[in-house]
């Protein structure tokens, strides 16, 4: 048996089974060198399994790898590189105490001459339009700069095929914008891309193949270039995405989220202090807090939600009430809610059930799961199932542990259980990340019905076309600092860009509507 020697990679028949569970079902793919091929699907769709198999992090139980016309066994990610292929993670694997050299030097051969690297790394980013010095240290970079590292190491490596999950998650729209440069060149230098997205324009914009998984199992291959985002989306989730409905323009009423002079340093070495911030977000309204990985979003959530008190009380006000040294159960005491952006060990117990998932957070909230220090699971059971029908989380049995449900499924049953009890004020991290378009059309336009039903909605995100879909203002976060929050329509991608590399630290005037 052998392949077409015009394809570099071919994947046929491929199947992987876990239990029960077959996450690949008899998936083929094929790549030419010099084609940019989008990989697309909902969460659980396979995605991630194929390209681990592709990269020898994981075998096939069936089914046959090609590369170059010729069949291969991928026994691991070392055996890829020698091949040719590379892999850019959507979570970098870099250590911050060290350089940009000796970061890469980890990935590369032992023998590799540490004296010759640093400047054979300069010299390769400059030329992909990826610029970097070699001796920074990783912890002062920016996350859009991370990346870039990622990309050199895989480039050093001289690839012949290069795969990329979720590139654009963390980049400025000018950063993505010269991503793209850097992808269209390899590929016109005959390098094969393999790219995973969400961000359906931007595969429209780059990518000249797609193939669509669904439930583990091929669906189509089309040319993302003669689709819509819509069209590719209904193929991805097998049914017509509904439309969110934004519905700007209402009334807002009395501020009911109030920060004023709030500044926190930070516990963490690597982390960011918050400088200064003022915001208020007000009844009838979403806020979205806009900002590249890394520049103080953590922090500012924790701030905002008790995590971490304040030791001045009035830099944080709930309702008219300051309440900045209290934490965050005394918060949700005074209706408000918050879902952090790590679902998995911080907005829910792997190992717990769901009903017992919802009494973690909602013991707090008078005549709800828990009165007299009594927990009434009967009623934590029944916020379970309205939760699981409104968001339509899918599950096995009724009451699963949390760590049995998938990322987009947890994920709806985390932001649902919060928006559950109508709190006045949601405060929510990332709301779709990492969650397909069905969930992520779902949850917005749960965030949109609450607002208009007279709460305020916090939103932090790292997504524009989330924020630009949801928002009533943007405010953009960077290194700690938070700009104005600007009505959405006054906005545009390069204007947030600019605010994202830090153009309102210590001055925010004349950025929107210049």
């Amino acid at each position: 048996m052998s392949g077409s020697a015009e394809y570099l990679l071919e994947a046929r028949n491929i199947v992987k089974v876990f239990g029960e569970l077959r996450a690949n079902d008899d998936i083929t793919l094929s790549l030419k060198p010099g084609e940019i091929h989008a990989l697309l699907g909902e969460n659980g769709a396979g995605k991630s399994t194929l390209v681990k198999i592709i990269y020898g992090s994981l075998q096939a139980t069936s089914g046959q790898l090609f590369w170059q016309g010729q069949p291969v066994t991928v026994a691991n990610p070392g055996a890829a590189r020698d091949l040719g292929i590379g892999m850019v993670f959507q979570h970098f694997s870099l250590f911050d105490a060290l350089t940009v050299t000796q970061n890469i030097a980890l990935a590369l051969p032992p023998d590799v001459d540490i004296g010759t690297l640093a400047g054979r790394i300069e010299t390769v980013s400059n030329d992909y339009g990826l610029p970097l010095r070699a001796d920074a240290l990783v912890a002062d970079l920016s996350v859009g700069e991370r990346q870039r590292i990622e990309i050199v190491r895989c480039l050093l490596q001289e690839p012949r095929l290069l795969i990329m999950d979720e590139p654009t998650a963390v980049l400025t729209p000018q950063e993505a914008n010269q991503l793209f440069v850097t992808l269209e060149r390899l590929a016109s230098e005959g390098c094969g891309v393999l790219y995973i997205s969400h961000r359906l324009e931007e595969v429209k914009r780059i990518c000249h193949d797609a193939t669509i998984l669904r439930h583990g199992k091929l669906v189509s291959r089309v040319d993302p270039q003669q689709e819509t985002a819509a069209s590719l989306a209904n193929l991805m989730v097998g049914a017509e995405v509904a439309a969110v409905k934004t519905d700007r323009g209402g009334k807002t009423g009395k501020p009911l989220l109030e920060l004023s002079g709030l500044s926190l340093p930070t516990d963490d070495p690597f982390g960011v202090a918050l400088k200064d911030i003022e915001l208020a977000v007000h009844a009838g309204e979403i806020v979205a807090v806009a900002g590249v990985a890394g520049n103080g979003q953590s922090e500012f959530f924790d701030a905002v939600s008790g995590e971490r008190p304040t030791a001045n009380a009035a830099t944080v006000k709930i309702s008219g009430q300051a309440c900045g040294k209290e934490n965050i159960t005394q918060r949700r005491r005074r209706d408000a809610a918050f879902v952090p952006e790590e679902r998995i060990g911080h907005g829910a117990v792997p190992d717990f059930p769901l009903s017992e998932n919802v009494v973690l957070t909602h013991h707090a909230v008078a005549g709800g799961v828990a009165r007299h220090g009594m927990i009434n699971r009967a009623a934590a059971r029944e916020v379970n199932r309205e939760v699981t029908q409104l968001f339509d989380v899918r599950k096995g049995t009724p009451d699963p542990e949390a760590r049995s449900l998938s990322g987009g499924n947890l994920q709806k049953f985390v932001v649902g259980r919060e928006m559950a009890r109508q709190p006045k004020v949601l405060v929510v991290n990332q709301p779709t990340w990492g969650v397909d378009a069905g969930a992520a059309a779902l949850i917005r336009q749960a965030l949109i019905d609450l607002a208009r039903n007279g709460s305020a909605v916090l939103v932090i995100s790292q997504d524009l076309d989330e924020i630009f879909e949801i928002a009533d203002r943007i405010a953009v976060i960077s290194r700690g600092e938070l700009s104005e929050a600007y009505p959405a329509e006054d906005m545009s991608l390069e204007q947030i860009g600019l605010l994202m590399a830090g153009a309102h630290e210590k001055s925010t005037s004349g950025v929107a509507g210049s």
